[in-house]
């Protein structure tokens, strides 16, 4: 599947989702109702995926987590707060840079209309 395949897929997963279980819960809650949702949905997600930064040549260590890496092309970082902040869209295409994948996903479930609350972001695709 192409990411724009699943993207589509993961929108519809996220609709559910935030249709069944509402707004305002913890973000872990809907990473787990997510990853539970794509994978019935026939998709891989992976949970907490941890990647290491490298400065200068050098590993730095574990520098961040993807809350979801879906079939190994897109990130979907999770938010559940009043209202998205510019850091939190500076948060995922940095995530984007430095894994390569082309593809993010940022939603914030704590919110009255979901689908203003769903941004793509892309990084060279």
């Amino acid at each position: 599947m192409t990411e724009n395949e699943i993207s589509f897929q993961i929108r519809a997963a996220i609709f559910d989702v935030y249709n069944k279980l509402g707004a305002g819960l913890y973000e872990f809650v809907y990473e787990k109702a997510l990853s539970i949702k794509l994978m019935k949905r026939g998709l891989d997600a992976k949970s907490q995926v941890g990647f290491e930064a490298v400065y200068d040549d050098i590993v730095i260590g574990e520098a961040f987590k993807l809350d979801l890496l879906v079939n190994n092309k897109v990130i979907i970082e999770l938010k559940s707060v009043e209202k998205l902040q510019l850091v939190h869209h500076k948060q995922l295409i940095t995530y984007l840079k430095l894994t390569g994948f082309k593809l993010g996903i940022l939603v914030n479930f704590n919110c009255s209309d979901l689908k203003d609350n769903i941004i793509r972001k892309a990084n060279g695709l």
